[in-house]
Formats: structure tokens, C-alpha cells, sequence
């Protein structure tokens, strides 16, 4: 029996990766993304019986409501929530940041992706389903000017572990996906577009792809009912962890 995931974030990087794995695995795919330009191409290689468009920004909770309301019968099922969709704006450290990208953030990554979460979970434990939730090593490795893009990821993988504790004896399986480094548009959106910003950050790195985490994705969907995945970290060979920083002179208060 064909399974129904949904992939949010799905326009592009992880997401868009993800529904080309597991479409070609057999499952149906809703797929949803702010750009509907973007969605269209994938009913078109796949068929709308295989990948169905949602387009909505994921910070309009009536809008994604109203989307779902408006599932087909076919992808009314979702077996496989993939919270993909969120994003990083700014490097600035914290006494110099915009406010308003912070709320951008906030409202992207952590209230977003709970009020989806939310509505999905009566259907996803008559269904012995599973959550998969895309948080990030920044949740775990603070660096400068991560500051509130590594509290939202933190939040994603702290609200994975109390889902898969508050989910304990319905079958549900819930997982927090923690990437590193990988080349996708994530540098070209934190930076405002900055082409240079981006390729200067990934030149001679040998990041992850989108496929690698998409790979991962799968992996993690097909595993036997009787596994679950808490957490995965992975990074690149040519990342490791930040070290300390040491501020040197001056006044020491």
C-alpha cells in the first residue's frame, strides 16, 4: 500500500529533494511551498496522482488550514510529516540584528512548524505514523551570529524529544534531523542574495547536497515500525566543531 508524506519547504534544497526520493520510492507526496511556480514542475514530471501541490506560506495558519481542508482523498492520509521548511536571515551578531528578521525566524521555524504539527497529529497517531523535523547542528553549536536562527533550531530539537516522549505507546515515531554544512539556496536567502557570499562559503568545502539529506530522509521513513531514530547529526568530512572563542586585552569585565 502506497504511503503519503508531507514535505514542507518543498520549492527547493532539502525539500525539493526529498519529494523526487520518495516519489520514486512509491510514495505520494504532498508538497508544499510559498512558490507555486515551483510546485507545478513537480506534478508535471511525477502526476497528480503521485505529487500533489499545496502552496501557502507556512506562516498563514489559515491558509495552510484551509490547504489541507482541501486535500484530495488520495493524499488525505499523511503517514509522514517532514517539517523542512524554515530559514536563517542574517549574520549580524545580536546587538546589531534586525528585529524583524528574528520574528521572521520565530515565525517560520519553531510557530509554524508547532501549529502544523499540531494539526496533523490526531490523523498521524490513527495512522501509527511518523514526524521528522528538520532542525540543525546550530541547535547544538552556537557560532556568531546564529544567535536566534540557532534558538529556533534548538527549539526544533528539544520539541522532537518532548513530542517523542509525549507520543510514547501510540506507535508514532518522531525523529530531529541535524545537518551541517550543505549547498543549497539556505546562504543565498540568509545573506539577502549575496552570489559571492555564497559561493565563498562553500569554495573548496565538499559540502552535504540536498540528495544526501533527502537519502537521509528516506532512510529514516522506511526504517521498521519497531525503530526509532531520536536524533541524527551529520556534517561533512571537511566540517567539525567551532572552537572556544578567546577575546584578548582590554578590560576583562
Amino acid at each position: 500500500m502506497s504511503r503519503t508524506a508531507l514535505i514542507t519547504g518543498a520549492t527547493s534544497g532539502f525539500g525539493a529533494a526529498a519529494v523526487e526520493r520518495f516519489v520514486a520510492d512509491g510514495w505520494r507526496v504532498v508538497a508544499t511551498g510559498r512558490r507555486a511556480e515551483r510546485l507545478a514542475p513537480l506534478v508535471e514530471r511525477h502526476g497528480a496522482d503521485r505529487v500533489h501541490p499545496a502552496a501557502f506560506d507556512i506562516r498563514d495558519e489559515a491558509a495552510m488550514h484551509a490547504a489541507l481542508d482541501a486535500l484530495p482523498p488520495a493524499f488525505a492520509g499523511i503517514d509522514l510529516l517532514v517539517n523542512n521548511a524554515g530559514l536563517a536571515l542574517g549574520t549580524a551578531p545580536a546587538q546589531k540584528a534586525d528585529l524583524a528578521q528574528w520574528r521572521t525566524m520565530i515565525d517560520t521555524n519553531v510557530s509554524a512548524l508547532v501549529a502544523l504539527t499540531h494539526r496533523l497529529l490526531p490523523g498521524l497517531i490513527e495512522r501509527r505514523g511518523a514526524i521528522v523535523n528538520m532542525s540543525s547542528v546550530a541547535a547544538t553549536y552556537p557560532y556568531p551570529g546564529g544567535n536566534v536562527y540557532g534558538g529556533t533550531k534548538a527549539f526544533v530539537q528539544q520539541f522532537s524529544l518532548g513530542l517523542r516522549a509525549d507520543l510514547h505507546g501510540t506507535g508514532v515515531r518522531v525523529t530531529s534531523i541535524e545537518p551541517g554544512m550543505a549547498e543549497t539556496e539556505f546562504t543565498l536567502v540568509r545573506t539577502g542574495g549575496d552570489r559571492a557570499a555564497s559561493d565563498a562559503l562553500y569554495r573548496g568545502a565538499t559540502p552535504m547536497t540536498a540528495e544526501d539529506i533527502a537519502d537521509t530522509l528516506l532512510w529514516i521513513a522506511n526504517l521498521p515500525p519497531h525503530l526509532n531514530i531520536n536524533r541524527i547529526e551529520l556534517m561533512p568530512v571537511s566540517q567539525s566543531f567551532a572552537g572556544f572563542q578567546v577575546a584578548r586585552g582590554g578590560d576583562p569585565a
